[in-house]
């Protein structure tokens, strides 16, 4: 029982420290300091988020979520709903929760750390990639080219068996390379987890580290992320959300997605995990072209050309890791005009940013708690709609 209630005091000390960190070193103002109507936004629309995530709750769509929007770089929601673990031993979600983020590695590490490596000029986005990665260029994928992974244009499957992970990573990239593509690169939009985790070898190459410790020091460091990593333990593993059951134990600090576990846990496609404010911070960067609080990890030309749809179709667009237009783009809601971005993760997470409001709306859920069967899709889109009508016009007080 000493032994218990020590790991519960500290647990409650570090997520107490998280947030003075954050409040020293996150937005200009947190929930109840910059109350919605100084950004000009309606507080009594705004609100109408609680019936929408608790109806979600209630429709066991979620177990939970943690929902944030912020504009002009003050957050003014930011508030925990439902449950985070069902069951016996349920738990109530909290705003420290931390999330498998899922997909939403693809935007947040794998694609940020390929730009830090194109600002650098140690990739061009016009390299083929087997320039990097010569094992790659075989059976027809000779002429793919690193924008074209990061636009999901460069013909490659979705997800290749899941049996062709199971003899180890090293054996599981040996069968990557074998994989022919599906259609000619450029020639059409295929979304594509494999793609991601050839960029994620990339960085590797490249950067002379594996992709978590090249995201650590380039990324999640420079801006006080201090609570986004991959394979979390300690507190941060205690304080996150678990997903489904894998060998009679709940995920919970282990990465949900098949082919990412089999890969140790480190992967380009999934296998991040974060807290909603770290996330936001990401955003933030994002709408800083490039920086936050004085410090720099992209170029504004780098941000650019990752938030930019270059040559895609309507319907395919598609930016430098980032959705635009496509069938994803449920988190832009039925309001915000076309322009933004954002991304999803399978495990219920998304992120979208509007930057002609200068807008962030955050959604992190663990929806496939406890069996699987949950859907956020029509919650992003109801989420993000109420937001983007809150939304008035008046002068930044600023």
């Amino acid at each position: 029982m000493i032994v218990l209630a020590w790991l519960l005091t500290s647990w409650a000390a570090v997520a107490a420290e998280g947030r003075n960190a954050a409040s020293s070193q996150g937005f200009d103002a947190w929930p109840g300091e910059t109350p919605p109507a100084l950004v000009d936004i309606d507080t009594a629309r705004l609100a109408q988020i609680d019936d929408a995530v608790r109806d979600a709750i209630a429709r066991q769509k979620c177990p939970g979520a943690v929902v944030l929007v912020a504009r002009r770089g003050r957050v003014v929601w930011w508030r925990p709903y439902g449950q985070r673990m069902l069951g016996d031993a349920p738990e109530p979600m909290s705003r420290e929760t931390v999330f498998d983020l899922a997909s939403l590695t693809k935007v947040i590490a794998t694609a940020t750390s390929v730009m830090v490596l194109v600002d650098r000029g140690q990739v061009l986005l016009t390299d083929r990639v087997g320039r990097h990665v010569p094992e790659f260029a075989t059976a027809g994928k000779e002429s793919i080219t690193v924008e074209q992974l990061l636009r999901h244009r460069g013909g490659l499957i979705a997800d290749n068996p899941l049996a062709d992970y199971r003899d180890g990573p090293a054996a599981a990239l040996d069968r990557i390379w074998q994989l022919r593509p599906l259609h000619d690169p450029d020639s059409r939009f295929l979304y594509t987890d494999v793609g991601y985790i050839v960029l994620g070898e990339l960085v590797q190459r490249v950067g002379g580290m594996p992709l978590d410790q090249f995201a650590r020091a380039n990324v999640f460091e420079p801006l006080g992320m201090t609570e986004t990593t991959f394979r979390p333990d300690g507190f941060l593993s205690l304080r996150a959300a678990p997903t489904e059951r894998r060998d009679g134990r709940w995920m919970r600090g282990e990465v949900h997605d098949p082919r990412a576990h089999l890969l140790g846990g480190v992967a380009g496609h999934a296998g991040l995990f974060a807290t909603s404010r770290d996330v936001a911070a990401f955003a933030h960067m994002i709408m800083g072209q490039g920086e936050l609080h004085g410090r720099r990890v992209l170029s504004p030309a780098a941000v650019a050309a990752m938030t930019s749809s270059g040559a895609t179709p309507p319907g395919q667009a598609r930016g430098l890791g980032w959705d635009i237009d496509t069938s994803f783009s449920a988190p832009r809601g039925d309001l915000f005009p076309r322009g933004g971005f954002g991304h999803t993760g399978f495990t219920g997470t998304s992120l979208w940013i509007d930057p002609a409001s200068q807008t962030v709306v955050v959604i992190l859920t663990n929806r496939v708690h406890p069996a699987g069967k949950g859907d956020v899709t029509e919650l992003r889109r109801r989420v993000a709609t109420i937001v983007a009508a809150s939304i008035g016009d008046g002068p930044d007080p600023n």
